[in-house]
């Protein structure tokens, strides 16, 4: 046979033997992963569940999912075995790192002001503070008629004389 006609052919092996053998060794890790869980540590399922261990047995695995609830899951279920470090800083909101020196941020704006009195309405800060202006007092009303005019002069159809499209 010709070599350009075996070429194909000899490509599609050679991809399916490097795409098994990448699968083998994500197998091979995996399988080394769940070899070091010991009781007490935490882990994450492949469904997104974090758990602590508590039993190993040859192939499964009992989880404590909260205090006192005990789970059996196959070992294969495991995806991921996790630090304690980072097991506490999920599931626990526990931060090892106590050198942050980020600023505490208050819950509202009232604690960040000098006068202590800011929050209070004027009547129980015991001043009379005065009340603001917004400009609405003496402003003409717009259904009020203009001087010679009367409330029913307005055409029916809202165009008055001398506008574009008038009778």
């Amino acid at each position: 046979m010709n070599l350009v006609t075996l070429l194909p052919f000899i490509v599609l092996i050679g991809a399916m033997f490097l795409m098994t053998r990448s699968a083998k060794k994500k197998q091979q890790a995996a399988a080394q992963m769940r070899d070091h869980m010991v009781p007490g540590t935490g882990v994450r399922t492949i469904g997104g569940m974090y758990a602590t261990v508590k039993e190993i047995g040859e192939d499964t695995v009992t989880l404590e999912v909260a205090p006192g609830v005990h789970a059996i899951y196959a070992k294969n279920s495991i995806g991921a075995v996790l630090e304690d470090a980072e097991y506490n800083r999920i599931v626990h909101g526990i931060s090892d790192d106590l050198t942050i020196d980020t600023p505490v941020v208050p819950d509202d704006a009232s604690s960040l002001t000098l006068d202590k009195d800011a929050d209070k309405t004027a009547d129980e800060a015991g001043t009379d503070a005065p009340k603001l202006d917004l400009g609405k007092k003496d402003a003409p009303e717009a259904d009020e008629p203009k001087d010679g005019e009367t409330k029913g002069d307005e055409p029916k159809d809202g165009k008055a004389d001398g506008e574009a499209g008038a009778k």
